[in-house]
């Protein structure tokens, strides 16, 4: 799904321009930086509440190239500089991670899941 329908859908604002239209297959939605590190694979943009430079950080480091700030969060100019710096394209949006993560699903975009053999 292109990041510009991403931020369609979720009536997201735009904090930052890349060069490239982004592309992503999965979506994922966290909290906490140790799961994003531990869990997402795969070309997907995260949806969190978390506003802080280590998210960036963390997304540098599994290549999640699209970042989608949950609940009216808002990043700061520095978080903003950081994500561009490294090619991460930031949206906001004021639905609920819940609500953020239902309406992309019911637009087509699957979640990452874990496969494990429970």
């Amino acid at each position: 799904m292109k990041v510009t329908k991403i931020q369609e859908i979720l009536e997201a604002e735009r904090y930052n321009e890349i060069e490239e239209e982004l592309t992503v297959d999965y979506g994922y939605s966290c909290d906490l930086m140790s799961d994003v590190l531990a869990f997402a694979q795969n070309n997907d943009v995260l949806l969190t509440g978390t506003v802080n430079p280590q998210v960036i950080r963390t997304c540098q480091m599994v290549d999640i190239r699209a970042i989608v700030f949950v609940r009216g969060k808002e990043p700061t100019e520095d978080i903003i500089e950081q994500a561009t710096n490294a090619g991460i394209l930031l949206l906001g949006t004021r639905h609920s991670m819940y609500t953020a993560s239902a309406l992309l699903h019911e637009a087509g975009l699957e979640g990452e899941e874990i496969q494990n053999d429970f």
